[in-house]
């Protein structure tokens, strides 16, 4: 509610109000930026005095200042001082504050139809969702007007530049009248400069007000000279209506066009035309196409605005659809008033097809009914409202191509013809092959001009770049040359699986787990254990076939024909593991079983054993370079060739011959695709490895043997023992004794695991007749089996090792074999004494005593200990009773060196049938154990 006083002055003179308040308190400056702060939060401020009178001349925003600021002042609130940017504002600026950022436009109804007709533009890489088809220029008009000072142009102004009332120009005189004057053209017209008669102004030119004041300057001031220029243009109000943003009065200078105005408005809706736009004013009607200045098409029209005049917007005409290679595919509307257009005229909006010739046009009309038919159109014929043109290429295929691809610096394409119409002339340049090639073969791939399907034409690469062979090329011809890791891969492991067709899909969950990781699970369960019922297995590990998609077409290839590859199942090396993929088996899949088709394989004496791709007719001297040659303890004089004749009847059978190549005349054997070439092993009396002796021998160390050498003849060669050896005690240890032994001790474990699923399955069932709980000791027997699958064999003999003996006894002699190691220890002093006993500990040897004795000096037996049981491990590994038992005589003297072990009584464990014989295993790991102390105190001595 006013206040008073500011009632009474309204009600009395209200315009005359308006202006005072207007001047003092700054309305243009808030017309022209906007007041922050509370001046605007007020929501439904009244935009008319009392009495229902406007606030005449000021836009809204000044208007509600306004009245703001009379309301604070009835309230006893102290007026808002403007800001400092808004204390010195033009007098005359229209300028409305910046409008905020538009929201994205959702799709338009043009670009919702067309979108529901297919017509999007194809994306990449697909499969992607295809993005909109937007309208053409729209996005053009979009955006915040350019912030200029209001009432200043941009750059220099025209000399034809028609200057009207509130244009100011700037007058500088020199000479004898040195002055500068700003002034601005009145209301009437005219220019009044001091000391010159008034100038008519408005509806002139630039040069012609300029020519005129230099005229009477030099006519009426003498000696003096005046230079002209603009100093601000004025401001005019245009109406901007229909199909804009922010339809409405839009201040802008006298140098705005059409555009400025569409841009200050918030830019044209997409439902609305850009070609028909129509500027009225003046008595004068005129139709603008936006078209002509975006596009840049045709001559662009007259886009000056003159005060008052009006700007409408009409809404969309007709519009068409243009998409695939075009420059600009978009949706495109035809010209004002036409039903239909040019093909040619349409295809220049959109920016022209990308291809200058070959093109073909697809035409997705409607017709009377609303069907929608698609056919192929001439660059002649026009498009229709609602029409959708997609532009194809005509045939897109590359001609005249070659390519290089494989074990070359970088894949290159040349053109057919001139040099690259044979492979010497392709492979003229030197750079383009890597080096270390596979010379023996390369592959043409090249497609056949009749069926269109690809094949493999091999050739001699080797022959080729020395000149002494070539090949014609055809247009689309790719030349495929090998790299040693390429022919390397033929002979993997993977490669092998794929040959025996083992590439399945998918592994079943659990199918890598190890037997012992399962049996550990099921026990764990049946136990009733917590938290092992649902362990998740672990992940499966990866296929060959998954990552190289040439052994899945291997694979295939080998389930079709089993005996195809019959000559590559012997070229296995599994200690080469699985080998990568090589990126020429990524790109060419099917190569991968041609280059087996054409291999050789070489095995034996030979430095890189595997198989070999050759050419027909090819000599075993080139075979044997890519492999590096023959051993030197190749038998040369009975080479071994394995081959499959084939004639037109069918297949021989496989014919074996053995060749003298002493001579070393190599390529003599010539070799055809799928031989079998061994070079064997020349006999000779060296052994396949050395033997190691450690601890007490007089030379120690590792020595070569030959075959059938005995262990009293190395022990000769090793210059016999020391005096402190005790050869009772030697520790023989054997690699395929150790195997064996490791293998029991998992099958044992595997007995244990099975022993304990059926105690606990039992225990299980009699737990509800409140039987005694055996859960803990079902723990400790899982602890057990662990124990023994992690235990490690030391492949420990018995053996004689006494040379004096050895040379009484030679039936005890023992043979030698590669990988045997004798660990010869100093005699000991002491008797161990492990296992049911108060005091496990080592004594030291007293001759003549026997189990007993030091049992007793052990503190004697335990309470559950089974004495009946009691073995004596001696130094040198056997194993013998300790006669402790009641009805036994204690057994013979202990020799020094010896373990006496005293196990637990295994009457707590009877109803387990499958522990009694768990002292048996026991005494094993003993053994192992000691024998591996042996060694380890031997190595260190």
């Amino acid at each position: 509610m006013l206040p008073p006083l500011a009632s009474r002055l309204i009600s009395s003179r209200p315009r005359l109000l308006v202006l005072v308040l207007a001047l003092l308190l700054g309305a243009p400056a808030a017309a022209q930026t906007g007041l922050p702060g509370p001046l605007l939060s007020p929501p439904a401020l009244p935009s008319t005095l009392p009495g229902g009178l406007p606030l005449p001349g000021l836009p809204p925003s000044a208007q509600q200042d306004i009245l703001q600021r009379i309301l604070n002042a009835g309230a006893g609130q102290a007026p808002v001082a403007p800001a400092p940017s808004q204390l010195q504002p033009a007098p005359t600026s229209l300028a409305p504050a910046a409008p905020p950022p538009l929201p994205e436009e959702p799709p338009s109804p043009a670009e919702s139809f067309f979108a529901a007709r297919g017509a999007a533009q194809p994306c990449q890489p697909a499969p992607c969702a295809p993005p909109l088809l937007r309208q053409f220029g729209y996005d053009s008009l979009r955006g915040q007007p350019m912030a200029a000072p209001a009432g200043l142009g941009f750059g220099a102004l025209p000399e034809d530049y028609l200057l009207g009332r509130d244009d100011e120009l700037v007058l500088a005189f020199r000479g004898r009248a040195r002055q500068t004057l700003s002034l601005r053209v009145g209301r009437d017209g005219m220019l009044l400069v001091p000391d010159l008669a008034p100038v008519p102004a408005a509806g002139r030119s630039l040069r012609e007000v300029r020519a005129d004041l230099q005229s009477r300057t030099q006519r009426e001031l003498p000696g003096s000279e005046v230079f002209v220029s603009v100093g601000q243009v004025r401001q005019i109000a245009v109406f901007v209506g229909g199909e804009v943003a922010r339809p409405g009065l839009q201040a802008l200078t006298s140098m705005a066009s059409v555009l400025d105005a569409l841009v200050a408005a918030g830019g044209v809706r997409r439902t609305g035309s850009l070609r028909a736009i129509r500027v009225e004013g003046g008595g004068e009607r005129r139709v603008i196409d936006l078209y002509a200045v975006i596009a840049g098409e045709g001559t662009a029209p007259n886009l000056l605005l003159r005060e008052g005049e009006r700007i409408m917007v009409p809404p969309l005409g007709g519009a068409v659809a243009i998409t695939g290679e075009v420059t600009r595919p978009g949706i495109y509307e035809l010209p004002a008033g036409a039903a239909q257009a040019p093909l040619a005229a349409m295809l220049a909006l959109a920016g022209e097809p990308l291809r200058p010739t070959g093109n073909r046009f697809l035409l997705q009309t409607t017709d009377a009914e609303g069907r929608r038919s698609l056919r192929e159109i001439g660059p002649r014929d026009a498009l229709r409202r609602g029409d959708a043109l997609r532009v194809e290429p005509g045939t897109d295929v590359m001609s005249q191509e070659l390519r290089l691809a494989g074990h070359v610096a970088l894949p290159v394409t040349r053109a057919a013809g001139g040099r690259a119409r044979t492979l010497r002339g392709l492979l003229s340049d030197p750079r383009l092959v890597k080096a270390d090639p596979y010379a023996r073969l390369g592959v043409v791939w090249r497609t056949d001009p009749r069926t269109r399907t690809r094949r493999f034409l091999p050739f001699d690469l080797g022959r080729v770049l020395q000149g002494g062979a070539d090949m014609p090329l055809a247009e689309s011809d790719e030349v495929i040359l090998l790299g040693q890791p390429d022919v390397l891969f033929l002979a993997s492991p993977g490669v092998q699986q794929a040959i025996r067709g083992d590439l399945p899909d998918a592994q079943p969950p659990g199918a890598a787990l190890p037997a012992a990781t399962l049996a550990g699970q099921q026990l764990a369960a049946a136990a009733g254990m917590p938290g092992t019922a649902a362990a998740v297995p672990p992940a499966s590990p990866p296929q060959p076939g998954a990552s190289c998609p040439a052994l899945v077409q291997l694979a295939v290839a080998s389930q079709a024909s089993p005996r195809r590859f019959g000559h590559a199942r012997a070229a296995g090396f599994p200690d080469l593991g699985l080998l990568p993929c090589p990126q020429l088996f990524l790109d060419y899949p099917t190569l991968l079983p041609f280059l087996l088709d054409q291999s050789v394989l070489l095995t034996g004496e030979v430095r890189l054993p595997g198989l070999y791709p050759i050419l027909a007719d090819t000599g075993l001297d080139a075979v044997l370079a890519a492999a590096g040659g023959a051993t030197d303890t190749a038998n040369l004089a009975a080479v071994e060739l394995a081959r499959e004749p084939v004639e037109q009847a069918g297949a021989l059978p496989l014919s074996r011959s053995s060749i003298d190549l002493r001579s070393r005349n190599f390529a003599a054997l010539r070799l055809s695709p799928r031989d079998a070439v061994r070079l064997p092993r020349g006999f000779g009396d060296r052994d396949t490895g050395p033997i190691t002796l450690v601890g007490e021998f007089l030379r120690p160390g590792v020595y070569d043997i030959r075959r059938g050498e005995r262990l009293s003849e190395v022990i000769a060669r090793a210059g016999g023992l020391t005096p402190q050896a005790y050869p009772y005690g030697a520790v023989f240890s054997r690699e395929s004794v150790r195997q064996r032994q490791q293998e029991g001790f998992q099958r044992t474990a595997r007995e244990l695991e099975q022993g304990l699923m059926q105690v606990a399955a039992g225990q299980a069932v009699a737990g509800m007749r409140g039987a005694t709980d055996l859960s803990g000791a079902i723990q400790a027997g899982q602890a057990l089996a662990q124990s023994l699958r992690q235990a490690r064999a030391a492949g420990r003999m018995v053996v004689e090792a006494n040379p004096v003996v050895l040379a009484g006894r030679p039936d005890l002699d023992v043979l030698m074999e590669p990988g045997d190691l004798v660990a010869m220890p100093k005699r000991p002093n002491e008797v161990t004494v492990v296992g049911a006993v108060l005091n496990p500990s080592s004594l030291q040897f007293a001759s003549g005593w026997r189990a007993g004795e030091y049992v007793r000096a052990a503190g004697g037996r335990q309470r559950f200990a089974d004495a009946s049981r009691a073995f004596v491990v001696l130094p040198n590994g056997q194993s013998a009773p300790a006669g402790l038992g009641l009805w036994q005589s204690g057994g013979p003297p202990v020799p020094p060196g010896s373990t006496v072990v005293v196990p637990q009584d295994p009457s707590p464990y009877e109803t387990w049938g499958f522990l009694r014989d768990l002292t048996q295993v026991l005494s094993q790991v003993a053994l192992s154990s000691a024998a591996l102390a042996v060694i380890v105190r031997s190595s260190g001595n």
